[in-house]
């Protein structure tokens, strides 16, 4: 069970748990918003986790970490952090999201969008641009919504050249990537290019402002912050990973968003032009993909049977338990295609790694399993025409190291 003096400490605990996991919030605030990365759950839900099950310097981590929502969470509460992700994306993404920049640093990339942004066109000559371009990655953006963001994406990589470091290049990057999302990807009509440029000076002063108060809160500007470690690796290697060569340190607590089983998820694409998929992320992060949906989602959605899902996932589980503390907590939010018979599968999985799910005593003296079931906010528009879908239910499951 919980750790509880009380029955009703326990209530008390659980409803805050509940509260901030079925919180209807947009995803703001701190450096959140830098991203919209795919299947994310809230800031507000992992800073409940975080606060109520580990104490300022116990070690955090999220091995799927996505878009970096428990690791920013934990680096404002104070605890050092392990963040790992299978997908270049998300671990581009995360450590822009927690890199602190310098005054200087600021002040180059407020010049940047004062004096470069507004010049950007497509008229740029193209032998100006056309070492930016990645044909590879670019597919589906020919299409004249798309191919003139392109060019004036591409125009903005290019100008990244008076940029003093790599810090400020990625954080650069990264406003070109969240103002293309946001006129690129489920967009049903084109965007003008004059509101793209100035989406994309408004933006990176907003990020700026965002990112000094992150730093700010966590103190990274003056002390260095609580330690973060960020990998870009699979979850099957995460007892390997150089943080751990030691051996003396282990988690105190995981919150974590796992793939979903049977549930397909673009963690890798933009839908442009009638849905269609581009890895143009990749192209404005710089980032290497080559791997289909299939891989960064532990099988084919077409795999009924979910056996190979359930073979990778229980190896990355088995992988996460030997770094862990016994008596640590995982916490967990999923949803399932099928949870009828995934579900089941899943916590046999878990069981399998080494974990016991925790229990919720009622006040009759008996106990169940404490899980917080909660309907999927913000959904896109194409995935709400399906209606409430098994896929459009995640539950937050609670477990501990044995």
């Amino acid at each position: 069970m919980l750790k509880a003096s009380s029955y009703a400490h326990q209530h008390n605990l659980v409803h805050a748990l509940t509260k901030a996991a079925r919180g209807r919030n947009c995803v703001e605030g701190l450096t959140h918003a830098f991203y919209r990365y795919p299947a994310r759950f809230s800031p507000q839900f992992a800073r409940a986790a975080i606060h109520l099950l580990s104490k300022p310097g116990e070690l955090v981590m999220d091995p799927y970490m996505g878009g970096g929502t428990t690791v920013v969470e934990a680096m404002y509460l104070g605890r050092p952090v392990i963040g790992n992700d299978l997908n270049s994306l998300a671990f581009f993404v995360t450590k822009v999201k927690t890199t602190p920049l310098s005054e200087t640093e600021i002040r180059y990339l407020e010049q940047w969008a004062n004096r470069c942004v507004p010049w950007l066109s497509y008229r740029m000559p193209l032998q100006d641009i056309e070492s930016h371009f990645d044909e590879r990655k670019m597919k589906n953006l020919t299409h004249i919504r798309a191919r003139f963001i392109k060019k004036v994406m591409a125009a903005a990589l290019a100008s990244f050249s008076d940029l003093p470091t790599t810090a400020t290049r990625n954080f650069a990057r990264c406003v070109v990537l969240r103002v293309g999302q946001w006129a690129l990807d489920g967009r049903a009509k084109q965007t003008p290019l004059p509101h793209f440029r100035s989406k994309l000076a408004a933006m990176t002063h907003q990020m700026l402002a965002d990112l000094r108060e992150f730093m700010a809160c966590c103190g990274a500007a003056q002390t260095g912050g609580p330690s973060v470690h960020l990998y870009n690796e699979d979850a099957a290697n995460v007892a390997n990973l150089p943080c751990f060569a030691l051996g003396d340190r282990k988690v105190s607590l995981v919150v974590t968003s796992p793939p979903y089983p049977g549930v397909h998820v673009l963690y890798h694409r933009w839908q442009v032009n009638g849905r269609r998929e581009t890895p143009a992320p990749y192209w404005v992060a710089g980032c290497n993909d080559g791997q289909g949906a299939s891989f960064y989602n532990f099988g084919d959605r077409r795999e009924t049977a979910g056996d190979t899902y359930f073979a990778a996932s229980l190896r990355t589980l088995r992988a996460i338990h030997r770094v862990m503390a016994p008596g640590a907590y995982m916490i967990q939010m999923l949803a399932f295609n099928n949870p009828g018979d995934q579900l089941p599968l899943y916590l046999c999985n878990m069981q399998l790694a080494g974990f016991s799910e925790v229990l919720r005593q009622r006040t009759d003296g008996s106990t169940r399993a404490l899980r917080i079931w909660r309907d999927v906010p913000h959904r896109k528009w194409h995935a709400t025409l399906n209606g409430k879908t098994h896929s459009s239910r995640e539950v937050v499951f609670i477990h501990r190291a044995v």
